[in-house]
């Protein structure tokens, strides 16, 4: 692949430009979370977004008819992939560490190839299955397993690991349905309509965080702004862009291998600017994680061409 990568560079840079992006999103919304509520957050990002998207979205529907039949399914996504997605997210890493959490979302595979499995009857071979109970292992420790077992735990970290994790499953829902009809629709017009969908599922929750708390926007800084626009012009509208695009020209396998820039990234950066520390049963389950993913998804080609980007 190194030689496809001095022949083609632009591809491959727009690919690790994407997961940079999304690797520095954990990092950013820790920090932009501590003057935005959450669900305000997660209600102006898709209104924004959907704002941004929808002349893409409306010159797609010129050409591409939406079927009414699709529509419950295309909710759907919207309600799992973005929306529950987001606010099991948002909860989430208010209460765990940005390194937690950017690695506990590597298990996203890892559940793709079960959910593929039980639901889409995909096949799955004995040794992806010992991989998915490393994987799954390596969770268990970074969520705190054995400090659950031996009585030494943070609750508040407990939830904001398991919340991460339901965030991921959210996620992986939501991406099944999604495969269903995926052959149908461009990802763009998946994607606009799951922000849109978002956007009024959130309006109630942010209505009532702003009705405990009218004074909170006066609150916000010019760092909570540049954090709203880095997670909505960058995380949710650029980084997919850019990662369309190289995995347009690359393909699915090789846009693959890029995944695990975001952990690294979101690591550097925890440690660089929030200060976090790397404790040692997170570094075991690191261990596990990432053996067990390659081996999990070893001969298996778990996406099909339309590939659900971070948001």
């Amino acid at each position: 692949m190194s030689s496809q990568i001095l022949k083609t560079p632009l591809p491959y840079l727009a690919l690790i430009l994407a997961h940079i992006i999304w690797g520095a999103n954990f990092v950013v919304a820790k920090v932009t979370l501590q003057e935005f509520p959450p669900m305000s957050l997660a209600f102006l990002r898709f209104a924004l977004a959907s704002l941004f998207l929808a002349p893409f979205f409306l010159s797609q529907t010129k050409k591409v008819k939406i079927d009414k039949k699709d529509l419950p399914k295309l909710v759907a996504i919207g309600v799992f992939i973005t929306s529950l997605n987001i606010a099991f997210f948002f909860e989430g890493i208010q209460k765990t560490t940005a390194i937690n959490a950017s690695l506990l979302t590597l298990v996203i595979p890892v559940f793709s190839v079960l959910s593929g499995w039980w639901f889409l009857k995909e096949k799955i071979l004995v040794i992806n299955l010992v991989g998915i109970t490393l994987s799954l292992a390596g969770a268990m420790i970074i969520i705190g397993l054995p400090q659950i077992l031996s009585g030494n735990f943070s609750p508040e970290t407990l939830t904001g690991n398991t919340l991460i994790v339901l965030a991921s499953l959210s996620w992986v829902i939501g991406a099944t349905i999604s495969k269903q009809i995926s052959h149908k629709y461009p990802t763009l017009i998946i994607t606009a309509i799951a922000f849109m969908v978002s956007t009024m599922v959130m309006f109630i929750p942010a209505a009532l965080e702003y009705l405990e708390d009218p004074g909170w926007p006066s609150k916000v800084t010019v760092l909570g702004l540049l954090g709203l626009s880095y997670i909505t012009l960058l995380s949710s509208i650029s980084a997919y862009f850019l990662f369309e695009w190289g995995l347009s020209k690359v393909g699915i396998i090789a846009a693959d291998l890029f995944q695990y820039i975001e952990p690294f990234i979101a690591t550097f950066l925890a440690i660089a600017i929030l200060e976090e520390q790397i404790s040692t049963s997170f570094t075991i389950g690191a261990v596990f994680i990432v053996v067990g993913l390659y081996i999990g998804t070893l001969a298996k080609q778990i996406h099909h061409r339309h590939k659900a980007h971070r948001v």
